[in-house]
């Protein structure tokens, strides 16, 4: 059973739409138009245009593409502040909010023409974010799921609580955990593909496949494919197999 995913996009637009290309010639070549293609979330922040990201995951989907999109931590940061400006995402140090130069929520409220970050009050840079990011997108992020099962993989933006059974996850789990998960080498009952934590290359651990290439640091966008427990990074001379670790 083949699946696609791409990992942490942060607003790159450019490197979504080239490993999109990607992932259209591997389905010529597979002669697979309905095998679906997940973004592992954090759509948004840090990149020059998330507004085009969600455009373009949109657009996509009112066409019928087989595509799944996640809900990442980035992704529900900018959901909360829309909400409530003030607001805390559990997930979050207490001491940062999603405005803080280190997260890139001002680049995604540039994206839809509000700036004025760190000199304005949060209230009303909330109130413009209101009026300028369209209904579409609002209700997109409220509506994105957090995992998704195909086969033998398991996709989720960063991670599961081990030993917890996949529908008893919870959703902070899914979208923030780090440790225990990273350092769990036990079989998770299916392959967990995820993103959240940045690796120089999409790397293979036989329980898990972490996708996120560090795209919000001006690194890759990377695109897989995967077939059971195996996988293979899609570049533009074609597929290169990701070995288990």
């Amino acid at each position: 059973m083949r699946t696609y995913a791409i990992g942490d996009i942060h607003g790159h637009l450019d490197k979504l739409a080239e490993v999109h290309r990607l992932i259209a010639r591997d389905r010529a070549e597979q002669a697979d138009p309905t095998a679906p293609v997940v973004h592992i979330g954090d759509l948004v922040d840090r990149g020059p245009d998330s507004r085009g990201v969600l455009d373009y995951l949109l657009a996509g989907l009112e066409r019928g593409e087989p595509w799944v999109v996640l809900k990442g931590n980035h992704d529900r940061m900018f959901a909360g502040f829309l909400e409530d400006p003030d607001s805390q995402d559990p997930g979050l140090r207490a001491d940062l909010n999603w405005t803080h130069p280190r997260l890139g929520g001002a680049e995604t409220l540039a994206s839809y023409g509000v700036t004025g970050v760190g000199d304005r009050f949060l209230a009303d840079l909330g109130a413009e974010a209101r009026r300028a990011v369209p209904v579409a997108h609002r209700d997109f992020l409220a509506g994105l799921e957090t995992s998704f099962l195909h086969g033998d993989a398991f996709f989720v933006h960063a991670g599961i609580r081990p030993g917890v059974p996949f529908d008893r996850q919870t959703e902070t789990d899914l979208l923030w955990i780090r440790a225990p998960f990273l350092d769990d080498t036990r079989d998770h009952g299916a392959l967990v593909v995820h993103g959240h934590t940045p690796v120089d290359l999409v790397t293979h651990y036989g329980n898990r496949l972490n996708t996120d290439t560090g795209a919000g640091y001006g690194n890759p966008l990377s695109a897989v494919v995967i077939e059971g427990r195996d996988a293979w990074l899609l570049t533009p001379h074609g597929r290169v197999p990701l070995r288990h670790e």
